[in-house]
């Protein structure tokens, strides 16, 4: 963090000024900190409805207690291909955590979901993200299980016969999908409920709307996803300005 960990006080700040409803770029202005560093503090510590500055401090007490006996040895020490910098790449990591916690996903899946989305295989064992997070197997297990049923990972036996978990190129693509086609059900609801309103009442008449709109918005992403898929698997090339070629075979 800039200007090193947050102190105790500034975590009670941080509680009295969510108390206060002030937003989190007030706080920070108020903490002379970045605004990120206020956002971290509060996901990672129950949100902005549950945050207690006692608990927020013991409990980063503990994970900085936890970490280091590991820190001679763990992954933070690891060499980091093409020159990356390991301070910089586990900061990114905890910002992409971040912004998929703030998306709706919990912070341990989260957390998984940015390691695979950060090692260049986009491949790891349970072992070696248990490892990287320093977490339990147990942990791992669980979110993997919740990501699989998301179908934001998957799975494959290697050559040793470990299951691997992947973050697979058409993830974006199928997700997208997904989400348009969730839409359907509502939009079909919807469209009874007009019906059974009565056209050209003002009830049936939302209803109408809502479902013409999202029938409207589902059609058009559908669309894009597939105009847009081949961007998925552009290929990685050497810095030389030119825009890679994308794979001829998506699938």
């Amino acid at each position: 963090m800039p200007g090193g960990r947050l102190t105790q006080q500034e975590r009670q700040q941080i509680a009295l000024g969510l108390a206060d409803g002030l937003p989190y770029a007030e706080i920070a202005r108020r903490l002379e900190r970045p605004t990120s560093t206020v956002t971290r503090e509060v996901m990672r510590n129950g949100g902005p409805t549950a945050y207690r500055a006692d608990l927020a401090h013991r409990a980063t007490e503990r994970r900085a207690h936890r970490r280091s006996p590991a820190t001679a040895r763990g992954p933070e020490s690891a060499p980091q291909p093409a020159g990356r910098n390991a301070d910089a790449v586990r900061a990114y990591e905890e910002e992409l955590t971040l912004v998929l916690v703030q998306s709706g996903l919990p912070r341990m899946m989260s957390r998984v979901l940015a390691c695979l989305y950060t090692t260049d295989s986009g491949s790891l064992t349970a072992a070696e993200l248990a490892q990287r997070l320093q977490v339990s197997p147990a942990s791992v297990s669980k979110a993997i299980s919740f990501l699989d049923s998301m179908e934001l990972v998957r799975r494959e036996r290697d050559e040793r016969r470990r299951e691997r978990y992947i973050v697979d190129d058409d993830l974006w693509y199928q997700s997208m999908i997904r989400s348009a086609r969730s839409n359907t059900r509502f939009i079909e609801t919807a469209q009874q409920g007009a019906d059974l309103l009565g056209r050209g009442t003002p009830a049936a008449t939302r209803l109408e709307n809502v479902a013409r709109f999202l029938d409207f918005v589902s059609e058009g992403l559908t669309r894009t996803a597939e105009q847009a898929r081949e961007i998925l698997y552009t290929r990685p090339a050497a810095a030389s300005g030119d825009a890679a070629a994308p794979s001829s075979d998506p699938t």
